[in-house]
């Protein structure tokens, strides 16, 4: 398992896939941040109120509305902003919440 530097705490979770536990989102640790990320509105639902940012890790996260910083405002988004965000953990799997404009 890797290790973790010192400022992040993990939450450990059993994985049904194997024999113990493994690393998995990373949380709020007592100064209540999270790691910032930064990426680009890939694609917008508007009718339904998420969307989806490519971010620069390479990975896809989903967004809802809700999670947007009040700066940024979900109605005049299109596609292609640069945002700032940060990953939760959620039952559906990780995504982007307090997403502003980089």
């Amino acid at each position: 398992m890797s290790e973790l530097p010192d400022s992040l705490a993990a939450l450990r979770v059993v994985d049904p896939f194997s024999n113990g536990p493994c690393v998995s989102h990373l949380v709020r640790e007592e100064t209540g941040s999270y790691p910032v990320n930064t990426g680009t509105i890939a694609k917008v639902i508007a009718d339904r109120g998420f969307g989806f940012i490519a971010a620069d890790d390479g990975k896809q996260y989903f967004f809802h509305r809700d999670g947007l910083a009040p700066t940024l405002v979900f109605d005049a988004l299109s596609g292609g902003e640069r945002v700032s965000f940060e990953i939760e953990a959620n039952a559906k799997g990780p995504r982007a919440v307090q997403v502003r404009k980089a």
